[in-house]
């Protein structure tokens, strides 16, 4: 009697081999190319029809498209708390778990999104590239003062698990704190985004990209900012309007940027290009060698769990497939 063939796992980068082991025994695991860079979406369509899983790291859209080629996959898990590239009722009615990464990620996030902010306040970016480029010939007090995070207001818009850990970390350095979440909530920080954005001296975005949130940050809205404001964007690049606030910038109405994540990634607007202040990174957010590789295996796990016949320890829906355990 002929044994079923091993089901064929897909992780669209190299990983570790120790982050493979949940999948020993269940699977053959086909990885992306090595160095940090992603399989093209060309690649994963001519594996699509063999593939009964996808590992990913959110850039992967899962959608009609790949869904026909790949008859049977089973569970797409992303290591990635976003899920804005998944058509997660289309999986629901296909038979394919969604599963990603709720946890792994926010604290990492929570550190960058400190990280950024005093990179842009304190203007330490332009002082490290003026030291490189052999400027400094002098103590020279003044003329590198950035703004005092004591006593100023940090308004965060969105105020889940990131959203939460920021707030903690910042009352740290003496700010106030402002958040903003789509259901109203009666707290004393809760205030309805016209104020908190009037009030804020430091906006720092922290929801996902849905139809709510795309453009949320428009021209309007920046114009509501206080002049000389800060704007931090860990989030999702779309959620911002690249060009009114690069407009919002060079008329000197807000006072700088920090920016992970971009409206058109991995292409940056070209005018933030040559603004000094604003931070630019590429979408490194989350991005600690602990939350990686946390992150990996439990998406690795959840895989595996759906190939044994169980259900992932986070699906985002409910196939309608006979399963166990």
């Amino acid at each position: 009697m002929s044994s079923l063939p091993t089901p064929l796992v897909l992780i669209t980068n190299a990983v570790p081999d120790e982050v493979l082991v949940p999948l020993n025994g269940l699977a053959r695991v086909v990885l992306g190319p090595a160095g940090g860079d992603l399989m093209s979406r060309a690649e994963v369509l001519r594996l699509a029809p063999e593939l009964a899983g996808i590992v990913n790291q959110a850039e992967l859209r899962v959608d009609s498209e790949l869904l026909e080629r790949a008859p049977k996959l089973k569970v797409v898990a992303n290591v990635s708390i976003g899920v804005n590239n998944l058509d997660i009722l289309l999986m629901q009615r296909r038979g394919v778990f969604a599963t990603n990464v709720p946890h792994a990620f926010v604290e990492s996030t929570a550190d960058f999104t400190l990280g950024a902010l005093l990179a842009v306040a304190r203007r330490i970016h332009e002082a490290d590239s003026y030291v490189r480029a052999g400027g400094w010939r002098s103590f020279q007090p003044g003329v590198w003062d950035g703004a005092l995070l004591d006593g100023k207001t940090l308004g965060l818009v969105g105020y889940g698990a990131i959203g939460q850990a920021v707030a903690r970390r910042a009352r740290g350095f003496g700010l106030r704190i402002l958040f903003h979440q789509r259901t109203p909530v009666e707290h004393a920080d809760y205030a309805p985004l016209d104020r908190l954005l009037h009030e804020a001296d430091v906006v720092s975005l922290h929801l996902p990209l849905n139809r709510d949130s795309e453009g949320l940050i428009s021209a309007a809205r920046l114009a509501q900012m206080k002049r000389g404001a800060l704007l931090i964007n860990a989030s999702r690049g779309r959620i911002v309007d690249e060009s009114a606030l690069v407009a919002a910038l060079e008329s000197g109405h807000l006072g700088g940027a920090a920016l992970d994540v971009f409206e058109n990634e991995p292409q940056v607007h070209p005018a933030l290009l040559v603004l000094r202040n604003v931070v630019l990174t590429p979408h490194i957010g989350g991005g600690t060698r602990e939350s990686r590789h946390r992150a990996r295996l439990h998406c690795v796990n959840d895989v595996a769990r759906v190939l044994a016949g169980q259900h992932p320890l986070n699906p985002l829906n409910a196939p309608m497939v006979p399963l166990h355990g």
